[in-house]
């Protein structure tokens, strides 16, 4: 397998699990780091070990030697970042959402198509082992006939007033903060074990606190002693923190799932459960490793990742026996091999999330919005 060489923009959360992931494929270099801040990225890429560092990402665009580039950057700049790596002529790997509307998304589907180049969004939750084996029922039948599916994605970061973040920020944000963040993931979920699409949603987006206090400096430079009043400045919000939606799929199916940024105790509550015909499905991402099947003649089950009970199909998700836990690092590097192996022109390598598979959940946010504002049902256009 020869190696790939690759650049990563954003030095925050996320940016560098795409440099551990990436490293975990054995063929993939990351040669560059790229970051607004020249001494935050300095210090991340020593802190990584990467050789060279950017604080202008059409500089790095312009690095013969990197074929691949990670877009990690907030979600402003998703557009005109992926739109330069495309036409710069290099494969891009986006952070969701692709865009902030669906002219944008669309445009770059567009962009993709015609520059034949490989392009991803990280739906990362798709490639844990028992979310392909979730799929791998359904696709053989065994679920039978989707009649509902409803969850929740429930997160508690944001339960103070005096949290902040840019994900509040409408103008670094988008129109939405945690339908966008957290309901586009569950979507997307939902959608790819079940092979049907939310084509209607009908929305109730919260913001709970109106006023936010934040923090007048970076909360770094806090380090050492406790905040007090004057360390904050009033912030109004607009964004959701919370939002209810129901939705319709393609085939009739109904659904209903909730999103929250506000839920005291929810770190990364990811459930989803599917009422079938024949059976039911559920699964909480924060215990990645088991699977609830549920039966009405018989008793219910909870199957337990392990490669030897496994269908085929998803047994290449799962690369440690079982009692071996794997879960969120492993995402993104089953997502990321699956890209990489096609750049490299491997004709076996297996399926991932496109700019379609992007365009279509920026869609679907799109309308929830437009539905929290109208107060009525709103038809999902792609």
């Amino acid at each position: 397998m020869r190696t790939i060489k690759t650049a990563v923009i954003g030095t925050g959360f996320i940016g560098p699990a795409h440099v551990e992931a990436l490293r975990r494929l054995g063929f993939v270099e990351v040669v560059a780091l790229v970051g607004r801040d020249k001494a935050r990225t300095e210090g991340k890429a020593a802190e990584l070990s990467i050789a060279k560092v950017y604080t202008d990402y059409r500089k790095m665009l312009k690095d013969p030697e990197i074929e691949v580039v990670h877009n990690c950057s907030t979600n402003n700049v998703h557009f005109p970042i992926n739109t330069a790596i495309l036409k710069a002529g290099k494969h891009c790997i986006s952070e969701k959402p692709l865009a902030t509307t669906t002219v944008q998304s669309r445009a770059l589907v567009k962009l993709a198509q015609k520059a034949g180049l490989v392009n991803a969004v990280n739906f990362n939750y798709r490639f844990y082992p028992l979310s392909q084996q979730a799929k791998a029922i359904v696709d053989a039948g065994e679920m039978g006939e989707l009649y509902a599916a409803t969850g929740c994605y429930l997160q508690d970061w944001l339960c103070w007033e005096t949290d902040y973040s840019w994900r509040l920020n409408r103008r670094i944000s988008g129109a939405s903060s945690a339908v966008a963040d957290l309901g586009s993931h569950w979507c997307d979920l939902v959608q790819f074990i079940t092979g049907r699409r939310i084509v209607n949603v009908l929305g109730d987006l919260r913001t709970t606190f109106k006023v936010r206090k934040r923090p007048k400096v970076s909360t770094a430079a806090f380090a050492g002693h406790e905040l007090t009043a004057k360390d904050y400045e009033q912030v109004k919000v607009t964004l959701d923190d919370w939002a209810d939606v129901l939705v319709r799929f393609d085939n009739g199916a109904r659904g209903s799932f909730s999103v929250s940024q506000v839920s005291h105790g929810r770190k990364n509550h990811l459930h989803y459960e599917l009422d079938g015909s024949k059976c039911a499905l559920g699964a909480d991402l924060e215990r990645p490793n088991e699977l609830w099947v549920g039966h009405r003649e018989r008793a219910n089950e909870v199957l337990i990742k392990d490669p030897s009970l496994l269908a085929e199909e998803a047994r290449a998700y799962a690369h440690y026996p079982g009692g071996h836990p794997e879960g969120y690092p492993d995402g993104p590097k089953n997502l990321f091999r699956n890209a990489y192996l096609k750049i490299a022109g491997n004709k076996a390598a297996l399926p991932f999330p496109t700019f379609e598979d992007g365009h279509r959940a920026v869609a679907i946010v799109e309308a929830i919005v437009a539905s929290s504002k109208a107060g009525k049902w709103t038809k999902v256009k792609v």
